[in-house]
């Protein structure tokens, strides 16, 4: 751990990684500060998020009626691969870690940056790297992959699609991410602020932590199984193609081995988004904080043993299917932990609305119908029908869009004070909230009902008695992108003309409200001894004030 003197002389001389630049651009990408570099990974993830929340688009409106309306079934195909790899592997997957946890993660917990600032900043260039190599395969050959976001084989193998592109590309970005959960792991043990035990970090710390368990853990896996295929796909070696002695199933249990891990890996800084948000905006202690904090290592270590439920149509012995299946519904206890925690917090409580607070009701609505459908998915005899219909398309829409997508949106409106320095239009960002749920449950429901009728998923046609829903869900999706672009250009008026936030405009009781907004360069100018909780409200107030604890005054600082 760098002491005080050094950390700032380490400032001083290497603000970059090549020294001082005149250049904005290069003071900006070649930048050390983990602020700074939150703020390139949310430029670029967010443009990419457009793109793919078009690709999506279109796809409905090819979906509209049935039979070929703007485009072929191989540019479908394309199409929807391009869309799910560019919403899992470069938004969804990195977006809460990558931009708010680098933001804020040495906020929450009193230190300057973090451990690895040079090896954070190199994170960001790999992550940067497979986008463009992403990118580069829609103009190279025969285009992008039109295999699925999962590449399952032996189909992956066999396509004359640019799938080495795709994969190198997914395996870059893995990298990057293990690279940032070594650096949130070693700065969690090593650089919390004196006194600041594991009991005393914000909950979206906590999440944090669990996620970079995961990332370290899991992604190499994920990594091996994406280079088996491109040593298959060059090297012709028979590991996943049955007509070489290979084994397709094979490729199914690596990939899910860490994509299910990989679906907490998303969801547990957005629940730790949701407990930051609601004892703010509740104005008392989070009811439950240890069982909360306590119940994210659980869902990341139960997390490990569940992807066997995404393999039940495709050929295991009763008793291993009954084993997933318990282990399923067992994840569901800390899961339900949270929300009765959360609940129990809002229970009486002086609930201030604004828009973060909007976010959160909203998020729990959508999750919870989520969560409930995945039971049913998990119950045997049910998963035979709904196995690969568009209820799988809608339960996971409702999980990952209406659980992690809807909270980075919270968490964008929370802390957009404290990235800025400025505060965006309220009533108009309500306004966006409001366009967007009812267009994401306009877009997603029905394809419950589709799925449940027989519906498959990733089909270019469908016979004429789906029309209704399908219809439906493009009216949706015509809301929910519209109110998406409202949102961004609301919270774009805030930045340029936005009238200043102050320090903490919300009176929250965290650590990183009680410095200036945006922080300055080494956040803190004293740090504090941390002898108190995250969230002590007193009377619908904070307990004490932390802004004279943060500057040294009454309290010992380091």
């Amino acid at each position: 751990m760098m002491n005080n003197l050094t950390q700032k002389s380490f400032y001083e001389e290497t603000h970059t990684v090549f020294g001082h630049h005149d250049n904005k651009i290069l003071q900006w990408i070649f930048s050390i500060d983990h602020k700074r570099i939150a703020i390139l990974y949310l430029a670029v993830m967010m443009a990419f998020f457009v793109t793919a929340i078009f690709i999506a688009l279109s796809m409905r409106m090819e979906l509209f009626s049935p039979g070929q309306q703007i485009m072929d079934p191989n540019t479908y195909n394309q199409a929807f691969t391009l869309h799910g790899t560019i919403m899992i592997f470069l938004f969804v997957v990195p977006g809460i870690p990558a931009v708010f946890g680098n933001f804020l993660l040495p906020l929450l917990i009193g230190a300057r940056d973090v451990s690895f600032p040079r090896l954070n900043l190199l994170s960001w260039w790999l992550y940067l790297l497979g986008a463009i190599l992403a990118v580069t395969s829609l103009f190279v050959g025969q285009g992008f992959a039109d295999t699925g976001w999962t590449f399952y084989a032996p189909y992956s193998v066999k396509t004359g699609t640019n799938v080495i592109f795709a994969l190198s590309a997914a395996y870059i970005l893995g990298l990057a991410s293990i690279l940032t959960g070594i650096n949130f792991v070693v700065t969690i043990h090593r650089l919390r602020a004196p006194g600041m035990n594991f009991f005393k970090m914000p909950l979206f710390v906590w999440g944090l932590y669990s996620t970079a368990w995961i990332q370290i853990l899991a992604t190499p896996v994920i990594g091996i199984t994406l280079i088996l295929v491109i040593l298959e796909r060059t090297l012709g070696i028979g590991i996943f193609d049955p007509s070489k002695g290979g084994d397709p199933i094979l490729y199914e249990h690596l990939f899910w081995i860490y994509s299910h891990p990989a679906v907490y890996l998303m969801i547990l800084p957005a629940f730790g988004v949701v407990s930051e948000i609601l004892p703010t905006f509740c104005r008392r202690t989070i009811f439950g904080y240890r069982s909360i904090a306590v119940s994210s290592a659980m869902i990341a270590i139960i997390g490990y043993l569940v992807w066997g439920h995404h393999l039940f149509t495709s050929g295991m012995s009763e008793w291993t299917k009954i084993i997933f299946s318990f282990l399923t519904f067992f994840v569901a206890i800390p899961t339900g932990i949270k929300f009765f925690d959360w609940v129990a917090t809002m229970y009486k409580a002086s609930i201030i609305f604004s828009t973060p607070m909007l976010w959160v009701i909203g998020t729990i609505i959508t999750f919870a119908i989520g969560g409930l459908t995945g039971i049913t998915l998990v119950t045997l005899g049910v998963d035979i029908h709904l196995h690969d219909t568009y209820y799988v398309v809608a339960h996971f829409h409702y999980t990952i869009f209406g659980g992690v997508v809807f909270m980075l949106f919270a968490a964008m409106h929370y802390w957009f004070p404290k990235f800025t320095g400025k505060m965006y239009d309220e009533t108009k960002a309500k306004i966006a909230f409001v366009g967007i749920f009812i267009g994401f449950n306009t877009l997603w429901f029905p394809m419950f009902l589709a799925g449940a009728l027989g519906m498959p998923r990733r089909y270019f046609d469908y016979l004429p008695e789906f029309t209704i829903y399908h219809r439906v869900a493009g009216v949706g999706a015509v809301i929910t992108v519209a109110s998406i672009l409202f949102m961004l250009y609301v919270l774009y008026k805030g930045i340029k003309n936005g009238k200043p936030a102050g320090n903490n405009p919300w009176n929250s009781t965290t650590l990183e409200w009680q410095i200036s907004s945006p922080p300055p360069l080494e956040n803190f100018k004293h740090i504090p001894y941390i002898d108190f909780g995250p969230y002590e409200y007193e009377n619908g107030k904070p307990k004490r004030d932390l802004s004279k604890i943060i500057q040294g005054e009454g309290n010992e600082s380091r």
